[in-house]
This record gives structure tokens, sequence and C-alpha cells, in this order.
């Protein structure tokens, strides 16, 4: 289904904002979780920065026979958004004057923390990939023929891209985007320009990846410029098999981030001694750089899936040690990442859907929340407890309830960043990719795929 953005018309029009005299009373309500909200009502007028919503499903507690998680318990709430916040959550009033919910799911909106906003084919004739592009030395040669092309699309198909994001309940990405002589700086320039035009629905970080590789294709200098030019991350691509040295490679990303403060997200596909080196080189330079934990990533790190268990879990330990993420797009069939031992030793873990419909990947989405399937079906997650844990994967670890089933979001003063779908528990959603039915983002409906 094509996304179906509102107007600020319609947005205003269906919003009835106007909370006096809709009947909706008020109160000092507090949740199972025993949680206090907002009693004041609001009367200002519908001015486009508030919003209503009746027959909202929140997850209250968890339902347990015998010890075990069976169900997840769920009531309809009234809600109150302003300036882009959770003003209040009230008791149902399915007469008040407001957008109806229509009794759907209240999650927090998704985040796809790995993905090419900035080359895709989304939104124009269809092309399925070349058989010819086996390596990443292939698609390189091919980039460098196809690429001028693509960029003379590429602001109008990346803001596809996003509206398809936005219909899956994505209202923020992690894009990577190509620095290199072929492109030079044109890709990041016009997937800064579908960013801008998209500001107020979808919110992004941009990552400079030196796709045909840093010194390969002598991109230093592009690189450079990237970092001032409003990016949030140095990239980076299998130093080993590509620029032909992981400590040369790894140590320009790393005082290119120093330098310009910026984070780090390198792509590593490689495997064995080269790839197991580059992940433990990035630790070791993180630990001495503090500054730089938390704000460092591995993206794929296929060379983990490799690892005998104990190295699995030696490098686990280093990786939360030094608080060096992993961004996994949850890869199946032989390649099997390890990702319950990464949660295990509190590695950061994120995922994205990488290409959607490019000359990478024929494949593709657009939902994070298939990814959590994904996970749940790979892993062996199949309890009422377990799929709901597997949420987190889509939203980066923002779960409606706590492991021991206390209400912790939506909060009275929460960032209004949230998607409705049409399931009746979080366990649901993730076990049948339950349908995004409204985007919200910063208190703003974005998406909505049923009338109002």
């Amino acid at each position: 289904m094509a996304p179906q953005l509102i107007t600020r018309k319609d947005f205003i029009i269906n919003s009835t904002m106007l909370l006096a005299g809709s009947g909706l009373m008020g109160c000092n309500s507090i949740l199972a979780a025993g949680q206090p909200v907002a009693s004041e009502q609001s009367e200002e007028p519908a001015n486009g920065k508030n919003l209503l919503l009746k027959n909202v499903r929140l997850e209250t507690s968890f339902v347990y026979e015998e010890g075990e998680v069976t169900g997840t318990k769920t009531e309809l709430f009234t809600l109150e958004l302003s300036e882009g916040k959770v003003k209040a959550i009230l008791p149902n009033n399915p007469g008040a004057r407001a957008i109806d919910a229509q009794g759907h799911l209240l999650l927090p909106a998704f985040k796809d923390m790995h993905i090419h906003l900035d080359k895709t084919f989304y939104g124009g004739p269809w092309q399925a990939r070349r058989k010819s592009n086996r390596t990443v030395q292939d698609m390189i040669a091919y980039e460098q023929r196809v690429l001028p092309e693509m960029l003379k699309t590429s602001t109008e198909r990346a803001e596809k891209l996003i509206e398809l994001l936005q219909s899956k309940g994505s209202n923020f990405a992690r894009s990577h985007v190509n620095i290199e002589p072929t492109s030079k700086l044109d890709s990041l320039k016009n997937l800064q320009q579908a960013l801008e035009n998209k500001k107020d629905s979808f919110g992004a970080e941009l990552v400079a990846f030196p796709q045909h590789g840093i010194f390969r294709s002598n991109s230093q200098t592009l690189m450079k410029e990237a970092a001032m030019m409003g990016i949030d991350y140095i990239g980076g691509l299998d130093p080993h098999a590509i620029d032909g040295d992981v400590e040369k490679s790894m140590d320009f990303v790393v005082q290119l981030a120093l330098d310009y403060n910026k984070g780090i997200d390198i792509h590593l596909h490689e495997g064995g001694e080269p790839g197991l080196r580059t992940v433990e080189y990035l630790i070791a330079r993180v630990n001495e750089n503090p500054i730089l934990k938390g704000k460092s990533f591995i993206s794929h790190a296929f060379v983990l899936a490799r690892l005998e268990k104990p190295k699995q879990e030696e490098v686990a330990e280093k990786l939360a040690a030094a608080q060096v993420g992993i961004i996994s797009t949850i890869p199946f069939g032989s390649m099997v990442m390890p990702i319950p031992t990464l949660y295990k030793y509190g590695v950061d873990v994120r995922t994205g859907n990488d290409s959607i419909i490019d000359h990478w990947n024929t494949f593709g989405s657009g939902s994070v929340l298939q990814k959590a399937n994904l996970m749940a079906q790979l892993y062996g997650y199949s309890t009422e407890f377990e799929l709901s844990r597997c949420l987190k994967l889509a939203t980066h670890n923002m779960l409606p309830l706590s492991d021991k089933g206390e209400r912790q979001w939506p909060q009275v003063g929460d960032t209004a960043d949230m998607v409705l779908v049409d399931a009746s528990c979080s366990a649901e959603a993730v076990s049948r990719i339950s349908p995004v039915t409204s985007l919200i983002h910063q208190g703003k409906i974005v998406y909505q795929s049923f009338a109002v």
C-alpha cells in the first residue's frame, strides 16, 4: 500500500484538537503500573500543535499462569499530544471529538539503523540484480558506471524510499551515503535535499561511506570535506579486502572521527583473521579514545558468525566493555549471527534494511518489524514473553512493558514518536508482522492507512 501522507489542512481538520467541550473528563488517572499522568485538560484551540487520540490500545501488564507469561493485558485510553510530547494519558472516552485509533495497539516508532537512502531503484522502473555482480569489487566497478545516471533522480528516489519506511512504521533512519570520486559529494547533497524536504515528518543521521575504498579510490580528501557537511558518522569498508591495510584504513577513520567530533560506523563483510583483526583493532582504538565509546559501530560484522562459541563470547564481552555496537541486518541461511550472545553481554544491537531494491539487493520490504520477526524465528523465540522482547530490535530497546511487566512506555513527557499497528499486543505484532495503520512523528500524524 502506498503511503498516505496527510497535508497540513487535513491534519488540522482531522485532529479536532479543541478539548474543551469534548466531554473528556479531567482526572488523576493511574495506569496499571502505578504511574501518574497529567490531570489538566488543554483548552487551546486547534493550532496544528496538539493532537487528541481515543480508543488507543496500550499494554498495561503481563498475564501469568504458574509463573509463566502467557498473555499481555491491554486497555483502551485517550492520549493528548502537545508540542511533540505526550501531554496526558487519560481514561478512554469513546465519545470524545478526537482521532479514532480504532483499538489499534500503540508502540514506539520504529528506527531503521542501517540503510542506503542515496541509491535505490525504488520509485522507478523495476530492475533485478545483475548476475555478474558477485563480489564487493564487482559492485564497485558496476557503481562507477551507473552512479552518474542514478544521481539524476536520487533525491526523488530517496523521498519515495522514506515514504516506504514511514508506511512500515519507521520515522528515523541512519543512512550511509556514498563518498567517492564517481559521485564526489553529489550523492550527499542530493540526499540532504531529500531529508530537508521531509524534515517535518522524518528524522535521520548520516554516515559518510567510502563505498569504493578510502585509499583504493583516493577518497581521503572527499571524506574530510564530507565531515564538514553535516554528517554524523565516519564510515569505512572492509579495510583489508578493499584498502589492503587494516591499521592504515582504520586509523584514518578513527582520526577523522576524532578531528571532527563524529561517530564511527564501518561496513565489515570480510571474515577470517582480517575480519577479526578489524573488530579487535577498532575496540583497541576506541579504548584509547574513550570519547568514541557509545558512538562507534560495526555494521554486518559477519566474522562474528564464524567464530567458535568461546571466542564469540570473548569478543562480545570486549565489544560491550568498549561500548562498540553492532548493526545487523539479521542474515539467515548459513550466516546466523550470534545476536543472543551479543545481547547477553549487553552489546548495543541495532538493525536496518540495508539495501532496498537496488543494484546490491533485489529484496527489501522497508520493515524493521520484519527483522524482529526474523530474529524471533532464527533463535527460536516463540513464547509471549520472548516475542514481546524481540520488539526492541525494531524500536532500539524501547518497550511498552519492562521484563517484569511494568508499564514503562509511554509516559507523560515522552517524545510523541509512535506507531499504531493492527495487533492485540507486542508479541502478536512481532509474530505476525502486523500492519502499520498510523505513524506519528513528533506529535504529528505523517502516515495513515485508514480513514478518520
